[in-house]
């Protein structure tokens, strides 16, 4: 029997009313109502319904034939809605609000806002400039580029006299093909530009070729199980994650000019660490980076965004940004090569927040803030969770730690932090998962531990269990992690501010407390020595690592396999790197300017102490290290190219001396984001 009567309805009406027709307020909150509750009987006879309240229940879909002509108001929070197109069933709905459906997207923001025309506010957000831009502008653009896909591949396929079994063959084609090729927007709308396309490319062909038009805007294929999610925009989540007041707001007046900034050549002490801690500025920019002798790589400025300020400030040029990250594709199977799986979305962190940007667009798609936090890392994992009715779906999750100990567990596409780990009673100064084991997290901390955690899979209802399954004991601070890549279940590599360790974390191994395995020597001068700050820590390919010494311009190049000697006996062993190259690099003493590597395209990169980032092309060196004759290069290799800073003016003003502390490619190296100490994020593209 439903759970709605006529006798329901009377007394929930706002006031209290004797007849259905006179009511035009309703609350129906929190009464664990499922879609079959909703009887359009029954409901059609709400005539003047303006205010309808269904947060708090049960609700995954609305039915279709409701018949609410005057609905203006509608609250549908903390649902389980799925889809959100049978709204289109209240064409003057003015505020729609249906917040914490975590199956819900950005790009079903977008649907309501092209399906509701008089719909002014979303979520408590006026969206009326932002909805006609999606009605007219967005419109516009995919109804040219449909066109244009018709007149190029399908128009010359279509006889002068054609039966109605080939209009019906190339209908199915046209929109496949046209749903497949027609691209628009940033990628974290591709759901809902699909499902414009397929609209459009019907009213086309209904005009064009006079078939019947399907009336329904819902798409026939629901999204692959291993599609990329779209992301949408912030909302609370957890009681320290604060809302983005709007979608990413640019701030206009940015200057770049090819010019060079004037060098200053300050140093800060090499010996104390800088302090670690958004609006965001897009402009773009023709420029001609400094070039070596050797290849041009032809990079470009795309965007530099100012989106970690503290209070939004635009005068925040003092938040230094640490770590950065790529949104894993969540299409396995035959996509595994790593530069067909390349995002172009990236995680961002420094200060108080998070941040996911689109490179290509310079759109700030989400930012979570915690008050109280300065985060130092962040690390992706893709999770196979149980979303409802028992169907498993992969999800990425984001890792974000820092100052306060504490890892915060993000759900990325359902906008929710839903947990957190407090791993450490000191600050993170890094995290990264096991690529073989998508739960085991590690955490490297300032009091002198590596822990790997496994953070369980959260079901339906966000509940999960984390547990902590082992802890490595460095003899000082951990500040960059590395799994050995030929064998990550067994081997760890960390740069410490006193040298590089080795354990073995092999979880068969009964000891759960374990002392570092092996300490690596380097040059110095004219000795060896294990006495040195590794800030910088990545490897190239399965066996070359790349680290970085605060010794001023030591960046090397060294062989794992042939370094360590897997076969000695006893802890703590004592072993002497053997070197394969040293990269030339800024003479600075400057700590915690860290390296990366793009090991598809055999890349290192690694910033400098002027805003400067060098990039080394490593293809023609790999080959011969393989060997296992393969000697020492007896010179430095130079940096196959050098990106200069430009001379960036905000508000008139040149921002203060820019230390990069930290840059990364996509694994397709068709973006270069690179994090500064001036609290600006600036995305480098490859032409």
């Amino acid at each position: 029997m439903s759970k709605i009567t006529t006798e329901l309805l009377l007394e929930r009406a706002v006031p209290r009313s004797t007849r259905l027709r006179k009511i035009e307020t309703l609350n129906l909150s929190k009464l664990q109502l499922k879609t079959g509750d909703l009887d359009p009987r029954l409901f059609s006879r709400l005539r003047h319904l303006q205010k309808l309240d269904l947060s708090d229940n049960l609700l995954d879909k609305f039915p279709n034939s409701l018949t609410l002509p005057d609905l203006r108001v509608l609250n549908c929070n903390n649902n389980k809605l799925e889809d959100v197109t049978a709204l289109k069933q209240f064409p003057l709905l003015e505020e729609l609000t249906y917040e914490n459906n975590v199956y819900l997207t950005l790009n079903d923001d977008y649907k309501v806002m092209f399906l509701l025309q008089n719909l002014r506010l979303l979520n408590g957000k006026d969206i009326t400039k932002l909805a006609n831009h999606v009605r007219c502008v967005n419109s516009r653009k995919l109804t040219s580029k449909v066109t244009a896909h018709w007149e190029k591949f399908f128009r010359d396929q279509l006889p002068e006299k054609y039966t109605a079994e080939q209009v019906k063959s190339i209908k199915k084609k046209f929109l496949k093909s046209v749903q497949t090729n027609v691209v628009y927007g940033p990628s974290s709308l591709s759901e809902f530009t699909r499902w414009r396309v397929k609209m459009i490319a019907e009213e086309f062909l209904a005009y064009s070729l006079g078939l019947e038009l399907n009336s329904d805007t819902e798409p026939e294929e629901k999204m692959d199980e291993n599609e990329e999610e779209g992301t949408e925009s912030p909302r609370e989540a957890a009681e320290d994650v604060a809302k983005v007041g709007d979608f990413s707001s640019y701030i206009s007046n940015v200057t770049v000019t090819p010019s060079k900034r004037k060098r200053n050549h300050s140093k800060s002490s090499p010996g104390k660490k800088r302090s670690k801690t958004q609006a965001n500025t897009k402009e773009e920019a023709a420029l001609n980076p400094r070039k070596s002798s050797h290849e041009d790589v032809s990079a470009e400025p795309l965007h530099f965004l100012q989106c970690h300020s503290k209070g939004n400030s635009r005068e925040d040029f003092k938040t230094q940004l640490w770590s950065c990250v790529f949104e894993p594709v969540l299409d396995s199977g035959a996509r595994k090569d790593p530069i067909v799986s390349s995002s172009r979305t990236v995680a961002t962190c420094g200060g108080e927040s998070v941040c996911l940007i689109d490179c290509e667009t310079g759109t700030v798609l989400k930012k979570y803030k915690v008050a109280t936090e300065e985060f130092f890392s962040v690390a992706w994992t893709t999770l196979t969770m149980v979303i409802s009715d028992s169907r498993k779906k992969a999800h990425n999750i984001l890792a974000a730690a820092g100052r306060r100990g504490i890892v915060k567990l993000i759900h990325v596409a359902a906008d929710f932090c839903y947990g957190e780990i407090k791993a450490h009673k000191k600050p993170i100064a890094t995290v990264c998962f096991s690529p073989t084991q998508e739960t085991h997290l590690f955490t490297a901390s300032y009091d002198k531990r590596i822990a790997l955690w496994d953070i369980g899979i959260p079901d339906c209802d966000y509940n999960f269990k984390a547990s902590q399954l082992l802890v490595l004991e460095t003899a000082s601070i951990p500040l960059r992690i590395a799994l050995v890549p030929t064998c990550p279940e067994q081997y760890l590599l960390a740069g410490c501010e006193d040298g590089c360790f080795a354990w073995n974390i092999k979880l068969d191994k009964g000891q759960k407390t374990r002392p570092f395995e092996a300490i690596f020597q380097f040059p110095d001068e004219e000795s060896m020595t294990t006495s040195h700050r590794v800030d910088g820590l990545a490897f190239l390919n399965d066996d070359v690592v790349v680290s970085k010494s605060s010794k001023p311009g030591c960046i090397y190049l060294w062989s794992w396999s042939r370094s360590f000697d897997a076969k000695g006996k006893g802890c703590q062993r004592t072993m002497s790197a053997v070197i394969l190259a040293e990269l030339e690099w800024s003479t600075t003493d400057m700590s915690y300017l860290t390296l990366s590597t793009c090991p598809a395209k055999e890349y290192v990169f690694c910033g400098d102490e002027k805003g400067s980032v060098w990039m080394y092309n490593l293809s023609s060196y790999t080959t011969a290290w393989g060997s296992a004759k393969g000697k020492r290069s007896e010179r430095k290799i130079s940096p196959t190219q050098i990106l200069e800073w430009p001379e960036l003016r905000v508000n008139g003003e040149q921002p203060p001396e820019i230390l990069v502390n930290n840059v990364i490619a996509d694994p397709a190296f068709t973006y270069l984001v690179v994090l500064t100490s001036v609290n600006i994020t600036a995305i480098w593209k490859k032409s």
